[in-house]
């Protein structure tokens, strides 16, 4: 499904160039679950924006359910992340003004679908992930882990080849944590490929690979229970 050669990613800040990525190589099959673990700093975030189209390599082949990625342009690389990679991001990303049902319901607005598939999809995710009784509440209305389960069924909804999981549980308890960690692991057994970045080797290790990046590289790619 993901297939990265000699990915680099430069950054340029006036005369200073900083090298967040230098030369990953990386294969990434179906309804695999990985962990991306490294120290701020390591590149990490940048792989991740790379695989979810948020942004490009700088050199390099990046070949997504195989398409390359390469070189398309803004409104592809917009099409290709709506329809084939849900986010779910540390600090949730819900819009505050709109309901569960309405967040859930976005990227479907954007994929052109209709208001009644838009409702009954949304409705059935929010019903998947235990929150049928607050579809109507805003993100105010929810408590942490319930916004990151309206997030997870946002990304969800537009049944996308990946789910890629920045940091889900950095910003939960304990129990939001875990039972956030719990809805992933019963993701992943139903099929979905998912790919999270965590600096919590606990959550790390519920994942069936392991992936460290230090300093702009690929450093260790293991089998989580290894």
């Amino acid at each position: 499904m993901i297939r990265m050669r000699a990915i680099r990613k430069v950054y340029s800040t006036g005369r200073v160039e900083v090298e967040a990525l230098r030369g990953v190589d990386l294969d990434i099959g179906a309804n695999e679950y990985v962990a991306v673990v490294g120290p701020s700093g390591s590149g990490k975030s940048t792989l991740m924006n790379i695989i979810g189209c948020l942004d490009t390599p700088t050199s390099g082949e990046y070949v997504l359910s195989g398409e390359t990625v390469a070189g398309l342009d803004r409104n592809r690389l917009a099409e290709i992340r709506n329809r084939r990679v849900g986010f779910v991001f540390q600090n949730f990303n819900l819009l505050p003004y709109a309901t569960a049902l309405e967040n859930v319901e976005l990227p479907l607005l954007f994929a052109g679908v209709g208001t009644a598939e838009r409702r009954a999809r949304a409705e059935e995710l929010l019903r998947k992930v235990d929150l049928a009784d607050r579809m109507d509440h805003k993100p105010t209305e929810l408590s942490g882990g319930q916004m990151q389960r309206v997030a997870i069924a946002r990304a969800l909804v537009n049944k996308p080849a990946i789910v890629l999981a920045d940091e889900p549980t950095g910003n939960l308890d304990s129990a939001s944590g875990k039972a956030i960690v719990s809805l992933f692991a019963e993701l992943h057994a139903a099929g979905q490929t998912i790919v999270m970045i965590t600096h919590d080797q606990a959550v790390a290790r519920l994942a069936s690979r392991v992936i460290q990046i230090r300093d702009g590289l690929v450093v260790e790619d293991r089998p989580a229970a290894a």
